[in-house]
């Protein structure tokens, strides 16, 4: 099992409506690729120097070769529907693997 992790900090003025465009449209967007069965978003609890408000988004696919058709048949179209937070947010992407689930 592969957990595809999106670190994103966000700029204040737009926390707001950038909360309710990922729970309502990004992350069901994400799951309606079929290539993740879940997404588990959280605040991470550090005050940043640089400011802004960071989130941890996991996404979980079966195997790396699931993720790796994700970024060939979607990754360019998903990133893109950000344009309207443009220059608001910086994000990092890590891949996981799971080696163990307790």
């Amino acid at each position: 099992m592969i957990i595809y992790n999106v670190t994103i900090n966000v700029q204040e003025d737009i926390h707001d409506k950038w909360i309710k465009w990922m729970k309502e449209e990004h992350i069901p967007d994400m799951l309606n690729t079929k290539k993740f069965q879940k997404a588990l978003m959280t605040k991470v609890m550090v005050q940043e120097p640089m400011g802004g408000i960071t989130y941890s988004v996991q996404y979980t696919t079966e195997s790396k070769e699931m993720l790796e058709s994700y970024y060939s048949e979607n990754a360019d179209e998903m990133r893109s529907r950000s344009k309207p937070f443009e220059g608001k947010f910086v994000a990092f992407r890590t891949e996981l693997e799971v080696i163990s689930e307790q």
